[in-house]
């Protein structure tokens, strides 16, 4: 087992990501394939299109955003208690809404 406390982390970057930082909880150096994140978007912020060959979900735990995929034009609104999985290549892109911060579990597993 593996316990985090609430203040623990390290801070962290997200590649293509604006207006947004993050606490990384959990990486590949306590798990065998599993990242957790804890990301803390700014009013206006978000993430650019991309994929990335590993499965993410988002739990939106504050705020609210919207992610929009690339292949098949699908937008999704997310509000705090809602979450949305992204397969591994899948593109998205993603915006905080309503000029409101929004913060978010994010949960990467590779594959």
């Amino acid at each position: 087992m593996i316990s985090v406390e609430s203040g623990a982390g390290a801070p962290y970057d997200a590649p293509q990501h604006y207006g947004v930082f993050g606490v990384l909880k959990l990486t590949k150096d306590h798990t065998k394939r599993t990242i957790i994140n804890y990301s803390y978007f700014h009013p206006n912020g978000g993430a650019e299109m991309s994929s990335a060959p590993v499965e993410r979900t988002y739990y939106v735990t504050k705020g609210s955003i919207t992610v929009k995929g690339k292949n098949n034009g699908e937008t999704h609104t997310l509000n705090a208690g809602d979450l949305i999985y992204i397969a591994p290549g899948e593109e998205r892109e993603l915006t905080v809404n309503n000029g409101q911060a929004a913060e978010v579990l994010v949960i990467v597993v590779e594959i």
